[in-house]
């Protein structure tokens, strides 16, 4: 990640806690991961899979680089170990946890040094899950809304995941599917997604943006129909 989408990161960290979308525990029963397990979220962001896997796992290290979101992390997930550190340089031993989660992070962070970090810090047979969210069809955002969304995205992107970047690690078989779930947010929980995401928060226009996109979303509550969707893979 950049210096300025990490800046972006920074001055939204409140936004992101209140417009994020959480994740469904039961997720995790699809994924071999003893209850008793040490694990590791990478990128924890302000704790939103932090708080789930602290309510599953015997040990939890949350790292994230960001001390603003890291400081929401640690107040709202004391049972985890927060530390400061990014994926390209883990701050744990060799062979000391026994999977690697990444919630809504990977993209950031898929490259050859990463991935070598995560092999480095799993135990032999360690998982590597890669978690992601997203709203399913229909969407209950107003269609003047939803298109300026799109345009704002299609504006500034963020970065692909190159599909052949786990050429050459010692991962095995991909696992992936998904679980349903739903989000239910209030008009200021849903302008807040919007000012969290790295594409709007990264803007000199943010807040002009927000304005405009405050104008075009009626009071009321939102209900998503949410889709988590999860990859996973073992270390040989």
């Amino acid at each position: 990640m950049s210096a300025e989408q990490a800046k972006s990161f920074q001055r939204a960290a409140e936004a992101y806690e209140r417009g994020r979308p959480g994740w469904p525990p039961e997720l995790l029963d699809l994924l071999p991961v003893a209850d008793d397990a040490t694990v590791l979220d990478l990128a924890a962001g302000t704790g939103k899979l932090t708080r789930v896997l602290a309510a599953r796992y015997a040990h939890v290290i949350a790292v994230e680089p960001l001390a603003e979101l890291r400081a929401i992390l640690s107040e709202r997930v004391p049972k985890a170990e927060a530390l400061q550190g990014v994926a390209e340089a883990i701050p744990l031993d060799e062979a000391s946890v026994d999977a690697v989660f990444t919630g809504q992070a990977f993209h950031w962070f898929a490259n050859a040094t990463a991935l070598a970090e995560i092999v480095r810090v799993l135990r032999p047979d360690g998982v590597f899950a890669r978690l992601w969210n997203e709203s399913a069809e229909p969407t209950p955002l107003p269609p003047e809304y939803l298109r300026r969304l799109e345009e704002l995205h299609e504006a500034m992107p963020p970065p692909d995941i190159d599909e052949h970047v786990f050429d050459g690690t010692p991962f095995g078989e991909v696992h992936e599917g998904m679980v349903e779930h739903e989000l239910v947010a209030s008009r200021d929980e849903v302008l807040a997604f919007a000012a969290s995401v790295s594409w709007i928060a990264n803007r000199d226009d943010r807040d002009e943006l927000l304005a405009e996109l405050a104008s075009l979303l009626p009071e009321g509550e939102y209900r998503f129909l949410m889709q988590a969707n999860y990859e996973w893979s073992q270390r040989t």
